[in-house]
């Protein structure tokens, strides 16, 4: 059950860095590039690096700087955004199911 709330959460981050693309844009190309390439970007960063099914698995120092930045980057954006209780509740659950992942050895 952990393990499908990771994706989840997953999930969740990639909709957060496109809202905060499609928000941030002046223009609608700009809204179109950040609000499609910056999840996009993400995702195959994730997908080769981070994911249990990792093309180029890396260190656990490495793994957890890349989790740090797909996973909590997202909670500065919500704040940035204005959503702070998005923020709040997004957060909180990535840092408890993290927490999890590392006791049960998920």
């Amino acid at each position: 059950m952990n393990l499908f709330l990771r994706f989840l959460l997953e999930l969740c981050a990639l909709a957060v860095y496109g809202y905060w693309g499609f928000k941030t844009g002046n223009t609608g190309i700009t809204k179109g590039i950040l609000g499609i390439g910056t999840p996009l970007v993400i995702a195959i960063i994730w997908g080769l690096f981070g994911s249990p099914k990792a093309t180029i698995p890396l260190s656990a120092p490495l793994h957890l700087l890349l989790e740090i930045f797909v996973f909590l980057i997202p909670v500065v954006l919500l704040f940035l955004l204005g959503t702070v209780g998005s923020a709040w509740i997004f957060g909180c659950i990535v840092i408890l199911n993290r927490i999890l992942m590392y006791f049960w050895d998920q």
